[in-house]
């Protein structure tokens, strides 16, 4: 028993280091960045990674925004294919889902830049 306790620790440290080293290798941007950015280029591809429902919710959605669930992106990133030589900011409700779906992307040799805070921010931003 101990020995399993040990072997999950380990398993769970490895882990946990894994996902903060990917974390560093992808560009994060802040909601007011983002919305600065929007201003100045209008031919921004914004990935929103929450459900369909999600984007009618209370927080609404972006303009002209990409809606890919993340748990949809692997079987679907063809449809990102086009804006693969572009920069793809990818933005979801708090800013976690849009980091698993930046990782998705960078390891498939996208370009992504993740929206920290997500939607809960943007629509607190000024």
């Amino acid at each position: 028993m101990k020995k399993l306790l040990i072997i999950a620790g380990v398993v769970a440290a490895l882990s946990i280091f894994n996902i903060f080293s990917q974390d560093k290798n992808i560009k994060q941007m802040t909601t007011e960045e983002l919305k600065v950015k929007q201003k100045t280029d209008s031919s921004l591809v914004i990935l929103d990674v929450r459900s369909p429902a999600e984007l009618q919710g209370e927080l609404g959605h972006i303009d002209k925004v990409l809606n890919i669930p993340v748990q949809e992106l692997e079987h679907r990133l063809g449809e990102l294919d086009k804006y693969k030589s572009k920069e793809i900011y990818v933005v979801c409700r708090s800013g976690h889902r849009s980091m698993s779906a930046s990782q998705i992307l960078s390891q498939n040799g996208f370009t992504p830049v993740n929206i920290k805070g997500g939607m809960i921010a943007y629509r607190s931003a000024k």
